[in-house]
């Protein structure tokens, strides 16, 4: 079977990055032909080099990176250095890179890319913010019927927000883009905080992935231990959420997730609920079914998977 083609729309940050490490470390499972950054946990310019900087570390300049969005589609942009540091990638000294840049805005590539190959072929992976998504629906509206699907991490339902009581970042970060991308009719599959605060990076994991002795491996032991001692203070918990490799696991093996087809809906209005998906998960609503709402992971089984990915790594 040939790979699966994905783009991954992105805000590195440390969880983006491994979700990245995941997706190249599988090419007979997943091709990225390219990854599009967007404003999120820090501004576009860091986000952007950031993506250059990660291919680099493990030599796969051959994937194209693209600049987005420099910021959300209806409000200021708000940022999260106080999770991921003021690059981005606290934890890991990186040299600047050398690689440049391409000059396609990023929706437009993306609209590119997917226009350009056979219809149902090519699944988007919004780790971040979901205003490059938006914007590309906007601007070709076929795009929709194009897509072989949508797997996203954003939103939260029974776990509540990380950013407002009601309110996960990305869908926070831009809640008018996520309102354009839910109602878009594409197939979307959702990885929330229900599913990724299950799946948190212990100590013993970290050692293994240590013990690796590997370059990336290295790094990511850096980059995730910074990246941890957010989440372990804010909850009081033994390690922090693994958040956006849920995204690249569950298109590499499903069986380690579980989910509900729901509608989702987000909110806009100004207020304690600004950015909260609404999860009907009953149906009491009668809205249509938009969305698969991912409630359970196999933790274990989850992190294996990324050791496996590391273990493929330089």
């Amino acid at each position: 079977m040939a790979p699966r083609s994905i783009i991954i729309d992105t805000d590195p940050g440390q969880d983006d990055a491994v979700a990245i490490m995941l997706a190249l470390a599988f090419p007979e499972a997943i091709e990225v032909i390219g990854i599009t950054a967007v404003a999120g946990n820090v501004p576009l310019a860091k986000t952007s080099t950031n993506a250059l900087k990660l291919l680099e570390l493990v030599g796969r300049t051959d994937v194209p990176v693209f600049a987005g969005a420099v910021a959300p589609l209806m409000v200021p942009l708000e940022t999260a250095e106080y999770v991921h540091g003021e690059s981005g990638l606290n934890g890991w000294t990186f040299p600047d890179p050398v690689t440049p840049l391409q000059t396609t805005f990023g929706p437009d590539f993306i609209i590119e890319a997917v226009m350009s190959r056979p219809e149902k072929t090519v699944t988007l992976c919004p780790l971040g913010p979901l205003t490059n998504v938006a914007l590309a629906l906007a601007k070709e509206p076929r795009l929709a019927a194009r897509l072989e699907r949508i797997v996203l991490m954003g939103g939260a339902n029974v776990e509540g927000g990380n950013s407002t009581p009601t309110a996960e970042f990305n869908i926070f970060v831009d809640p008018h883009a996520a309102v354009r991308v839910f109602r878009s009719g594409v197939d979307i599959v959702v990885m929330s905080l229900d599913v990724t605060h299950q799946a948190l990076i212990r100590k013993s994991w970290l050692n293994e992935l240590k013990a690796l002795g590997r370059t990336a491996s290295e790094a990511f032991v850096g980059l995730l231990s910074f990246y941890e001692r957010y989440d372990e203070q804010k909850y009081g918990s033994d390690g922090g959420p693994l958040h956006d490799p849920t995204v690249i696991a569950y298109l590499l093996k499903p069986e380690l997730f579980e989910g509900k087809f729901v509608n989702v809906e987000i909110e806009t209005t100004p207020g304690l609920g600004f950015g909260q998906t609404v999860v009907d998960r009953w149906a009491v609503t009668g809205r249509q079914k938009n969305a698969t709402w991912i409630t359970k992971v196999d933790a274990d089984g989850f992190f294996a998977l990324i050791l496996e990915a590391f273990r493929r790594l330089p």
